[in-house]
């Protein structure tokens, strides 16, 4: 198996760095546990988990200035179309084969739209991916509550580590985050999109003390910036 870096850019945005680098919902600018700026990221690909502004992020500039290939479902993609940048879009339940790794579409629970300009546009569905990368797989749920299929989930792609949001308001926050580490059985389980904003503070320990409580899973709290290698 190949080794790959991970790197957490604060919220829910993840470089997974192998042979090829891929960019998971890039909010850099206006996040402020943001590591970096935007000017600092040349992916090879970027992935979008639906089109809020904490998800959908700077991925125009970014692919703009580095010619990227962007995946996200279908109406995101033509969004990003629509303002001069390339994008392929797909939906739940596919698979492409991008730059040597497989990214598989899945289901979130949540809402999804894209705001800009003042007008609101059609965000398509929320989802999540499952990335396929050297032999091993990720799974990053998106933004979403907890949902009885995250078991099939586990069952069809076996992830080694899910990335799961905790933050509560606007997505499952740690009981329910909690069921789903059950339901996927994952080796690794990090968390993310919480405490970027008052609104969405959480303790990452209660999480890791739950979890490891309950399920044979190792919990990874990692800080904006920090990577770790697997």
């Amino acid at each position: 198996m190949a080794d790959i870096k991970i790197t957490w850019l604060g919220h829910a945005a993840f470089l997974l760095e192998a042979e090829a680098k891929l960019l998971i919902d890039p909010f850099i600018s206006g996040n402020p546990k943001a590591p970096c700026s935007p000017e600092d990221l040349d992916p090879d690909i970027i992935a979008v988990t639906h089109g809020h502004s904490d998800h959908l992020g700077d991925t125009i500039e970014i692919g703009a200035r580095t010619g990227c290939r962007i995946i996200s479902i279908h109406e995101v993609a033509n969004y990003i179309k629509s303002k001069g940048v390339f994008a392929e879009g797909m939906n739940k339940g596919g698979t492409m084969e991008v730059e040597g790794m497989t990214l598989t579409m899945t289901h979130a629970l949540h809402s999804s739209s894209i705001d800009a300009s003042g007008f609101s546009f059609d965000g398509g569905s929320p989802a999540g991916f499952v990335i396929g990368i050297g032999g091993h797989s990720f799974y990053h749920a998106g933004d979403t509550s907890v949902f009885g299929d995250m078991q099939l989930i586990g069952e069809l792609y076996e992830p080694e580590i899910a990335f799961l949001p905790i933050g509560d308001k606007f997505t499952m926050g740690i009981k329910e985050a909690v069921k789903a580490v059950e339901l996927i059985q994952p080796k690794i389980v990090v968390p993310m999109h919480y405490n970027t904003f008052d609104v969405i503070k959480q303790d990452p320990e209660k999480f890791k003390r739950a979890v490891e409580a309950k399920v044979n899973t190792k919990v990874i709290i990692m800080e904006p910036g920090e990577s770790i290698e697997i």
